[in-house]
């Protein structure tokens, strides 16, 4: 690891001086679980790191009339131990207690969570200049695969690995952005971009743009949320596949439903045709079943992840029927 500054700005408005007057060798620092391990795999080089910590009242989670605020710099500790998030979003506190461990969890935040890089193995590698990378070529399509996409992939397959984001997009939550022209709110949705998109980059942040705050709606009247997530270890681990999934709900009966899935893209991915299967209907498990061969039909395994076509059936299912 090469040596670097370190700037403790106490504004926003100096953090967004420092991206602007640096942009290309400046990196934003928040819990830095993620960032550390980028500059220590050779990934960026880094001139100087912009500690976001020393920026006072970027933590919070508060109630509002437009719903809950929670703050960037928020810890993955602090959401998964928090009595609202637990009563009113069931599906975003399971999905922030199965982060990493307790240790991690006090260090991540909210934001670093949802802006964190891949974990291929390939693109982690310091001697593998892989397509995500500037390199010509995609060194999981043909090799090593077993955690890659099954939905969006190409030219790059890698898989979102945030617990947060599924759960977030399926409660519709928005991000707002902090930018030197001023601050824009958009659907966290619409944060994500695919590699086919922009395959240097998951999200449509600018170098000079930080992530301040996540805005959730208030609950609706019936609504329920939850979070489930298959891993390959008990303890510490990324998802295989989870499933986040919100709805509406009375008498086993969806009048709303809302499907996120992570694991499975380079996205958080969105079960739409599979939503409108199971809205207005009894939920049974046949219905989820066939819901789940509905989206299976978009599917395209590579040669040693065919195991997450038969993963997101029981996932779809078991999530789904814990709100019925």
């Amino acid at each position: 690891m090469k040596n670097f500054s370190l700037a403790e700005p106490q504004t926003i408005e100096q953090v967004k001086a420092f991206l602007s007057e640096r942009r290309e060798k400046s990196f934003l620092l928040a819990g830095g679980t993620d960032i550390l391990g980028e500059i220590k795999d050779e990934i960026i080089d880094p001139e100087i790191m912009v500690d976001l910590k020393s920026i006072p009242n970027l933590s919070y989670i508060r109630k509002e009339k437009d719903g809950v605020r929670i703050g960037a710099l928020t810890s993955l500790a602090e959401l998964a131990e928090n009595p609202l998030i637990e009563n009113d979003f069931p599906g975003l506190h399971e999905a922030a207690k199965s982060v990493a461990t307790p240790q991690l969890r006090n260090m991540g935040t909210v934001g670093g969570n949802l802006c964190q890089k891949p974990r291929c193995w390939y693109y982690r590698d310091p001697q593998v200049k892989c397509r995500k990378k500037g390199g010509s070529r995609c060194f999981a399509l043909g090799g090593r695969n077993k955690y890659h996409a099954i939905f969006g992939g190409g030219p790059c397959y890698i898989v979102h690995p945030s617990d947060l984001a599924p759960a977030l997009i399926s409660l519709d939550a928005k991000i707002s952005i902090a930018a030197p022209k001023g601050e824009k709110t958009i659907p966290l949705a619409d944060f994500y971009v695919l590699p086919r998109v922009n395959v240097r980059q998951e999200n449509v942040l600018g170098s000079d743009e930080f992530v301040r705050e996540i805005t959730v709606p208030p609950v609706k009247r019936g609504e329920k949320s939850t979070y489930y997530k298959l891993k390959e270890r008990g303890a510490w681990d990324f998802a295989l596949l989870s499933a986040a999934v919100k709805g509406v709900v009375s008498g086993g009966i969806f009048s709303d439903i809302r499907i996120v899935l992570g694991g499975v893209a380079p996205v958080p991915w969105r079960l739409e045709k599979a939503e409108n299967m199971i809205k207005g209907k009894a939920a049974t498990e046949e219905l989820l079943r066939q819901a789940a061969q509905e989206t299976l039909k978009e599917a395209r395994a590579l040669k040693d992840n065919g195991y997450k076509k038969d993963l997101l059936e029981v996932v779809l299912s078991r999530a789904t029927l814990m709100l019925v």
